[in-house]
């Protein structure tokens, strides 16, 4: 029920230690049992992320072999240059006036607001990813560099992605402290609200 037993094969062929991949590192989808991904005898390729001397164990990872879906959200879900994801993942532009803001946002946003330097936090986008990951409300920077006097904050919760843009009104030396104090507050303000 916590995991699965791997048994590592050398390059001699032979096995020769054994190593657990807990369920939380068999993959990025949420698993509620580990029988449905994997079965006794599967060979699968892992990466050993620890090694525990005085207890005799080690460590596995399946997923961190694959891209983080997060990480994917950026390139695949909402695509940077605007273009719609052609297979089942819809995508759609708007102002955060039609687009339902997840939950636990608009209260984020209100507190953002309050800041002095902010101007506006909109919704512009959201995509919808073929997995689930997570049902939590997570909060990120973009990756995308700023553009003008705007940020771009990714939020996600289920299978739901949406892109919010944070207008400041912030000179260029104090912009860099700011944002960091920003995104304090949007981070802590997030954890209250998961």
């Amino acid at each position: 029920d916590y995991g699965a037993f791997i048994h590592l094969r050398f390059p001699d062929g032979l096995y020769h230690l054994t190593g657990l991949v807990h369920v939380s590192e068999v993959s990025w989808d949420l698993i509620q049992d580990i029988r449905d991904i994997l079965n006794e005898g599967d060979e699968v390729r892992v990466k050993v992320i620890k090694i525990d001397r005085e207890k005799s164990r080690i460590t596995l990872s399946i997923k961190q072999l694959e891209e983080d879906p997060l990480l994917e959200t950026l390139e695949k879900v909402i695509p940077q240059d605007g273009s719609v994801i052609s297979d089942s993942s819809s995508m759609s532009s708007s102002n955060s006036n039609t687009i339902e803001p997840l939950p636990g946002l608009g209260a984020i946003f209100e507190e953002l607001l309050q800041e002095d330097g902010i101007d506006d936090v909109r919704i512009t986008r959201q995509g919808f990813e073929k997995r689930v990951v997570s049902q939590d409300l997570q909060l990120w920077l973009s990756n995308a560099p700023p553009s003008g006097k705007k940020f771009t904050l990714l939020a996600r919760a289920g299978r739901q992605v949406q892109e919010i843009q944070l207008s400041h009104s912030l000179i260029r030396k104090a912009s860099k402290r700011h944002c960091n104090e920003y995104w304090n507050v949007f981070h802590e303000t997030a954890i209250v609200n998961n």
